[in-house]
């Protein structure tokens, strides 16, 4: 299947492309305190619906560059039950741009200002633990963080007709880092 037929198939409203090349920035201390305000922004709006919420990706990371947008996994009890959060979210200018119903009932909420991903799964779901641990080696893992600082880096120099390319692009290198964390554990 086509990326394009791929991303309509989980994209709601219309498909972003991008034609180009991939921005990163070097790391900044303001994205941690861009995470605080989104944080609290969230609970405020959420109460006790917020089961967990984390800065994750590599805006989350000390020394690494990035996209400049915040990803902020949340979880929820069920995150197939979007009328019991979206509502509340959009009115605090969250917009649903995802649903990936076969992959983690994973959802995705876009916020423009600050630029914000915010990944929604339930409560209990290994992809935001896998998530969370990549996040905590690389804060702590100085050869990792560079070995995949490069090939971002690598990847963000080429050309993509969608940034979900550039994202699919880096898997090997995350696996490779990841069955290390795995090994570390076992």
């Amino acid at each position: 299947m086509s990326i394009q037929k791929r991303l309509q198939q989980v994209t709601i409203g219309p498909l972003n492309q991008i034609n180009g090349t991939i921005q990163l920035c070097p790391y900044s201390p303001d994205w941690a305190m861009l995470y605080q305000q989104q944080e609290k922004t969230i609970k405020k709006a959420l109460g006790d619906r917020v089961m967990g919420i984390e800065h994750v990706g590599s805006t989350s990371v000390p020394g690494l560059c990035a996209k400049p947008i915040i990803d902020i996994v949340l979880l929820v009890k069920c995150s197939a039950a979007e009328e019991e959060y979206v509502p509340l979210l959009e009115q605090v200018g969250y917009k649903l741009r995802i649903r990936e119903e076969d992959w983690h009932q994973h959802r995705m909420l876009r916020k423009e200002q600050p630029s914000v991903n915010l990944h929604v799964f339930s409560v209990g779901c290994q992809e935001a633990k896998r998530m969370i641990a990549f996040r905590d080696h690389l804060r702590q893992c100085r050869r990792d963080r560079d070995l995949y600082a490069a090939k971002k880096m690598e990847l963000a120099a080429k050309k993509w007709e969608y940034v979900q390319q550039y994202a699919d692009a880096k898997t090997q290198v995350v696996q490779q880092i990841l069955n290390r964390i795995r090994e570390a554990w076992e």
